[in-house]
């Protein structure tokens, strides 16, 4: 069959002609983003005789996924909206094919090389050019390259990718298995039997087989971008700047160029370096190379060098370094890499775990990072930014990439570079137990070097870590402990060997080799192998006896970690986010379309948010108050567990909670909800992440006042305790004047119930702890004696004035957890939410006027 007839509709990706040259030519890029058909592969008979349709033609999005094209085909139901995620299941259970054309002209193949590099294939995918196998993929985190020049002819060529169904792929083996590996999530579709999950198998982003707040969606496709290499004599493969050191004077740097040669040949490379003021600075070197990969190094020295600073703690000045390849005169290659001068280091002496950037200890303050989509190739760089900007805008200072999802892209971490988010990066290892093989080993080797080269001169990358819960849980989760009691001492020994290879050796090299500069630690938790893990004495920690375990949120101020990496506490999203997923119907919480949106307990955590709202708030009036009651507990839990790790300095030093955004509209842990609605954790983040801070902890009978600043030099300022009754009567006022320390938490004072509150009633009191600097509050929490559900809370009688775009509101009596609550609008959200009014004060909030026809204020009030 002719290649024309066979090809159909498909688009022809043409490369540009280019005429036969005596010298050294260029590298030519073509992407190949355009054309692209996919079908359910032919061989995959069950498949087609289940869905007929789908093994024809259709059109294909690359970088994208086959689930993304059969939802935009209508083949699908869209999986994020009521209860389809079901209907999507059988696509990632079959095998699938996409094609593509493109045109290449005599003067093209006259090139020595026409590489096809894929930056993504997901994941066991085989790639054949005019019908010939060119290379196979088994790992969505690498690239994947081979020269495709023999293999190419004049004209039309056809570029076919088999992908294989990753479950299908490894099932075999694994129900084969006695004890196949532990996991991390058992489907709830009925596709791999409880405990014999294939995820541990598989080098892809482990949450798309479903997490406890995400949807089990099992990718297939080509998911970042492909394209076709043309070059000659050599090419770039790789290009970075090492930092050997720095002072106040001087930053002397080495930049590290991969050159592929097709032969012996002298080669120049040239590093300009353009400095945050514009002017450049250039170094070059001759060198020989051989065929093959050759390392050539470039030093560098900048004068007078600017350093990177955290957000918080200074400017953020960026240098361009580019570099040129030349061969017989000629430019044949290019590449440009954006760094930060800085140091980091990980003070870990005595098993603390503190960032220290620039010689300056850094107390860490933000969230974790969830991936932000199910489909990777669709996230935007606005989706990207404005979620970072919404960290930076609520006094974070760090972001932690968790290691159950996937590299990010290069623009995530510019974004980074340029706002000072500090970014904790873990490798993409989830929670479940590693194959112990070799193969396995070399394989991710490969990646984690690629990846680590990619992205290690970033400045904001302050650590690597290893994997989440992998190594904590191999020690401490029950399932494990009955895994290892299963498979005997031997298989213990060669699991748990193979372990510490992969994670203390082979991830920890790729970081040395690649990022010299930043710390490692070989998982989270962790204690670097000093000691048992997720501890409060030693390394990080992941807290979940709040929410997971059911404990009282109260029970966060019980120890003071070394390092919080995570902790949460759940609530619904926005009720324009719900509306949005769940249809115009009647809402419950115990629905099957809001059961379908909780993953926790496979649905039923639902049921513990109202445990938590009985145990600590009042009943709810209906589903919107419902939705506010958990807006309002997670607000207040993960305050008081922050402002608590705050308090706790020097010993705390990072308080990350988890998370900040969603993967799909959900009800979660998330602070940022799938369709970027802050909840009320994310307006009150901006209050105990703010750099001067009061934490007024009323425990045991008395109440602890401790002032914290993250500024760098002395503060003075003023702190004031004073208590009222319901009424608005000021009952007695403790006060005082005082100078913050740098870098510091200090309790200033502890005061018993009897002598701060005297004779008046628990239910019918409580205090006001204020920080000023100068005549600015800079920082106000309320402390009640008893639960909300149990203080006499009055009407507060809120009213409401217009003004434009704005609204104040004034409280005639105490207002506590005031939300303006929007209802179903999406033309934008309040500029605050989610504070307390005192008697007669007012406050005035940005909102969008047409907000008004659905605006209801909610308070804890009956």
């Amino acid at each position: 069959m002719k290649s024309g007839r066979l090809l159909g509709g498909v688009g022809l990706i043409a490369l540009l002609a280019a005429p036969a040259l005596a010298f050294a030519a260029a590298r030519e890029d073509v992407a190949l983003d355009r054309g692209w058909q996919v079908r359910l592969d032919p061989a995959d008979a069950a498949a087609i005789k289940a869905h007929p349709k789908e093994a024809r033609w259709l059109p294909a999005s690359v970088p994208g996924s086959v689930q993304q094209d059969l939802i935009a085909s209508h083949r699908v139901p869209d999986p994020f909206i009521g209860t389809n995620e079901g209907a999507i299941q059988w696509v990632g259970l079959s095998d699938w094919q996409f094609r593509t054309s493109l045109t290449v002209t005599p003067a093209m193949l006259a090139r020595d090389h026409l590489d096809l590099v894929f930056d993504g294939l997901d994941t066991f995918a085989t790639v054949r050019v005019n019908g010939t196998v060119l290379l196979t993929g088994d790992n969505a985190h690498r690239r994947w390259r081979a020269d495709a020049k023999a293999l190419l002819k004049p004209g039309a060529n056809v570029i076919l990718v088999t992908i294989a169904s990753p479950i299908r792929h490894l099932q075999p083996m694994v129900l084969a298995d006695k004890h196949p590996l532990p996991g991390e999530y058992d489907s709830a579709f009925g596709d791999e039997p409880k405990g014999k999950q294939t995820s541990p198998y598989i080098r892809k982003p482990k949450y798309q087989y479903g997490w406890d707040w995400g949807p089990r969606i099992v990718t297939i496709g080509l998911w970042r971008p492909a394209r076709l290499e043309a070059w000659d004599d050599a090419r770039l493969d790789r290009f970075r700047v090492a930092q050997d050191a720095l002072t106040d004077t001087q930053a002397r740097l080495t930049a590290h160029a991969t050159v592929v040669a097709d032969r012996a040949e002298t080669v120049t490379i040239r590093a300009t370096v353009t400095t945050p003021d514009g002017r450049t600075l250039t170094a070059e070197r001759q060198a020989d190379v051989a065929a093959g990969r050759n390392d050539v190094t470039v030093p560098l020295s900048i004068p007078d060098p600017r350093r990177w600073q955290p957000v918080g703690y200074g400017a953020q000045p960026l240098y361009t370094v580019a570099a040129t390849l030349a061969a017989k005169g000629e430019t044949i290659d290019q590449a440009r890499r954006q760094i930060g001068l800085r140091t980091v280091t990980l003070d870990r002496r005595d098993g603390a775990f503190g960032f220290v950037v620039n010689g300056t200890p850094i107390f860490a303050k933000g969230a974790n990072l969830i991936p932000f989509d199910s489909f990777p190739a669709r996230v935007t760089p606005q989706t990207i930014q404005s979620l970072l900007t919404a960290a930076r805008d609520v006094n974070m200072n760090m972001i932690r990439v968790w290691g159950g999802g996937y590299y990010l892209d290069d623009s995530f971490y510019e974004m980074a570079d340029r706002m000072g988010l500090m970014v904790w990066q873990d490798f993409m290892f989830g929670g479940a137990v590693t194959p112990p093989d070799a193969a396995f080993r070399e394989n991710v080797r490969i990646e984690a070097d690629e990846q680590v080269a990619r992205l290690g001169d970033h400045p904001s990358i302050v650590i690597w870590t290893g994997n989440n819960e992998v190594l904590s849980g191999w020690e401490n989760w029950s399932d494990r402990k009955a895994y290892k009691k299963a498979i005997g001492p031997d298989g213990q020994e060669r699991i748990g060997a193979g372990m510490a290879v992969l994670f203390d050796r082979v991830l920890r090299g790729a970081v040395t080799a690649n990022s010299p500069g930043t710390p490692y630690m070989p998982g989270s938790p962790s204690s670097d192998y000093e000691g048992p893990v997720d501890t409060d004495a030693n390394g990080d920690r992941h807290f979940w006896d709040v929410w997971s375990g059911s404990k009282p949120v109260e029970n966060y101020l019980d120890s003071c970690p070394r390092f919080m990496s995570e902790y949460g506490f759940q609530s619904m999203p926005a009720m324009a986010t719900i509306r949005g997923f769940a249809g115009k119907g009647v809402l419950a919480a115990d629905s099957a379309v809001m059961k379908a949106h909780q993953k926790f307990l496979a649905g039923e955590g639902n049921a513990r948010l109202q445990f938590y709202i009985d145990q600590r708030l009042r009943p709810a009036k209906d589903f919107a108050d419902f939705v506010y009651l958990t807006q309002v507990n997670q607000a207040q839990a993960i305050d008081l567990a922050a402002r608590h790790h705050r308090a706790c300095r020097p010993v705390t030093m990072g308080s990350l909670y988890w998370q900040l955004n969603d993967v799909w509209p959900s009800i979660s842990w998330a602070s940022v909800d799938y369709d970027g609605r802050w909840k009320l954790l994310h307006y009150a983040a901006r209050r105990f992440f703010a750099a001067q801070t009061i934490v007024a902890e009323h425990r045991d009978g008395a109440t602890r006042v401790t002032l914290v600043s993250d500024a760098t030099t002395p503060t003075p300022a003023r702190w004031r305790l004073s208590v009222r009754d319901m009424a608005g009567a000021v009952l007695s006022t403790h006060e005082a004047a005082t100078t913050l320390a740098p870098l510091s938490a200090a309790t200033v004072a502890t005061l018993p119930d009897a002598t701060l509150f005297g004779s008046a009633a628990p239910a019918h009191s409580y205090a006001v702890a204020e920080l000023f600097v100068g005549d600015r509050r800079v920082s106000r929490v309320l402390v009640d004696r008893l639960v909300p559900k149990d203080m006499a809370l009055p009407d507060p009688g809120i009213t409401t004035t217009w003004s434009g775009d704005q609204v104040t509101l004034t409280a005639r009596n105490l207002a506590r957890g005031v939300m303006l609550d929007v209802g179903a609008f999406t033309g934008g959200q309040p500029s605050d939410n989610g504070f307390d009014l005192l008697p007669g004060e007012s406050v005035t909030v940005r909102l969008p006027a047409a907000a008004r026809k659905t605006l209801t204020i909610r308070t804890l009030a009956r």
